[in-house]
């Protein structure tokens, strides 16, 4: 994985956190981090970034939370899209850490090891984008989701899945087939739970920074 797709992955990290007053202290960073780059997902972010910071600090906030603690079609918990709140989840959930711990990371947070800000900002410190590739057809199926939502948080997924190998799901049903058939039906709604409270980075110490 090339530096420069290191830096959108952490700037998608940052951009898919919960928008507190740090967020908006970083946009600067952000955008003069992405200045140097052209074309494709960097485009996507700045984008982002203009209709993002059009809204009031307030009014971004409430649509994170309507978006991704109510909204059934944005979860951000990669193995819910799998897994749901089943029992293999646990052992889904153990095998991130043993990832991170594996690069020589430790988990470092009461959030959920599968939260994509977390695999973004770990993907952009040890520059391995493993954990995204595996769990492509939850990407997609949140990238859809967040589209047919109308919401700025659609781009910084769009960014996200140009990064990666292969061509993106043209459509759900496209996705939904990769991800044979989306998350199982034992969920207890984890997508629908107020975690924004919880979305702080970074969440990993320790690795080769």
């Amino acid at each position: 994985m090339t530096r420069d797709t290191q830096l959108l992955h952490q700037a998608a990290a940052r951009c898919l956190a919960y928008p507190d007053g740090e967020f908006h202290a970083d946009v600067p960073l952000l955008r003069a981090a992405l200045a140097p780059l052209r074309g494709g997902p960097a485009d996507t972010l700045r984008l982002f970034l203009e209709q993002a910071t059009a809204l009031t600090p307030a009014a971004l906030a409430e649509h994170y939370v309507r978006v991704f603690d109510f909204g059934r079609r944005a979860c951000l918990y990669l193995t819910w899209w799998t897994d749901g709140d089943t029992r293999r989840r646990g052992g889904a959930l153990v095998r991130f850490k043993e990832h991170y711990r594996a690069h020589g990371f430790t988990w470092d947070s009461d959030e959920l090891p599968d939260f994509l800000p977390a695999v973004l900002e770990f993907a952009a410190a040890s520059g391995s984008d493993a954990l995204l590739r595996e769990h492509r057809p939850a990407l997609e199926l949140l990238r859809l989701g967040l589209a047919e939502d109308g919401t700025p948080y659609a781009h910084v997924l769009d960014a996200v899945c140009a990064t990666l190998p292969g061509p993106s799901a043209r459509d759900r049903a496209a996705a939904l087939a990769l991800a044979a058939g989306g998350p199982p039906t034992e969920e207890v709604g984890l997508a629908t739970a107020p975690y924004g409270h919880l979305r702080q980075l970074p969440l990993l110490t320790g690795g080769r920074r």
